[in-house]
């Protein structure tokens, strides 16, 4: 059976070939790697492949779902959690097999949520820098203390619960908001409304998919909600802030830090080297410009254990496609709604 890979790093074949190696020693899949994020000038490399492999910014809209069909392929694959990049609905129509990684690692994305928030509160960042250059002032990287803080966390799933468990450990309150409340957080923290959990946190970090329902939570009326001069977090999906709201905020000083991982027009950025290229994205030039903004490239996931995780569950949902087995990672139209 062949899959066609789309955005794949080294990194990508690296982990792919040892899960199939280690998973299937008498009958490996034929995996072909390509670099290119499939999209409608893409989908002819995916031509006689079974099945495709995809990521957070490669695009199955109905045209390319439709060419995909045409040339063979019946099933996709997606090498992450979320699926806003997938039309469903065309996909059920055309009786595509599509899957996703639903759970891997939640500790590795939200170890580096903690992990952001500590460097933007304490400036270890800016003091990295300033060491290397004989610089030992202490002027500008004045933090606070974690302990005592109240975080709200909007999204409970995996990662968000990890994500309070290690907060516990610091000594914060922890605030959250999800419509899908579990009994979990409750030995945690506190469910509240977000206009609450907005008003009392002085962090708040984002842990929720990106859906119609989510698209923009953090716009110009929640961020005049928020308690003044908090940080915002986001390590799920960029779509769940309105970036040119947050950068207003910015800059009337009501937000006081941001720190993110994901971007919603990342596609045309992250996971390239673009050091030699001239960005002509103004709204995240104009984010970088500050000194409280925080952006990495979508690197949460980025762990050994969450790739490995990640590549395994990957070929086990090609081998339930290929033996017509129950599939609980499998998604349908109604998962979108």
């Amino acid at each position: 059976m062949k899959i066609a890979v789309f955005s794949a790093q080294p990194y990508d074949k690296r982990f792919l070939e040892e899960a199939n190696t280690r998973l299937f020693t008498n009958h490996n899949f034929e995996l072909t790697y390509h670099v290119f994020p499939l999209a409608q000038e893409t989908v002819a490399l995916a031509q006689g492949s079974d099945a495709v492999c995809v990521f957070v910014n490669d695009y199955l809209d109905a045209p390319v779902l439709e060419a995909l069909h045409k040339g063979g392929t019946r099933a996709v694959l997606l090498r992450c959690a979320g699926f806003n990049n997938v039309d469903l609905e065309t996909a059920d129509k055309l009786g595509f097999f599509v899957a996703r990684v639903a759970a891997y690692s939640p500790e590795a994305v939200a170890e580096f949520t903690i992990a952001l928030i500590q460097t933007l509160n304490r400036h270890t960042h800016r003091a990295y820098n300033r060491v290397r250059e004989s610089n030992f002032s202490l002027d500008g990287l004045l933090g606070f203390t974690m302990h005592g803080k109240t975080v709200g966390i909007v999204g409970t799933g995996k990662i968000g619960l990890a994500v309070a468990r290690i907060l516990k450990g610091f000594g914060c309150r922890l605030l959250a908001y999800d419509l899908y409340k579990v009994p979990e957080f409750d030995a945690l923290g506190k469910y509240v409304e977000l206009e609450k959990l907005l008003e009392e946190s002085d962090i708040v970090t984002l842990h929720c998919p990106l859906m119609d329902a989510t698209r923009h939570i953090i716009n110009k009326s929640t961020l005049d909600r928020m308690k003044p001069g908090a940080m915002l977090v986001n390590t799920s999906r960029g779509g769940l802030i309105d970036t040119d709201a947050v950068i207003a905020a910015l800059k009337s000083r009501k937000l006081g830090a941001l720190a993110i991982d994901v971007y919603e027009n990342e596609s045309a950025l992250f996971y390239h080297d673009r050091s030699a290229d001239i960005i002509d994205d103004d709204v995240f030039q104009r984010l970088m410009t500050f000194p409280n903004v925080l952006v990495s490239g979508h690197q949460g996931f980025f762990t050994i254990e969450a790739l490995t995780q990640i590549s395994e569950i990957t070929l086990r949902n090609m081998e339930c496609f290929v033996n017509g087995t129950e599939c609980s990672n499998r998604l349908h139209r109604k998962d979108g709604t």
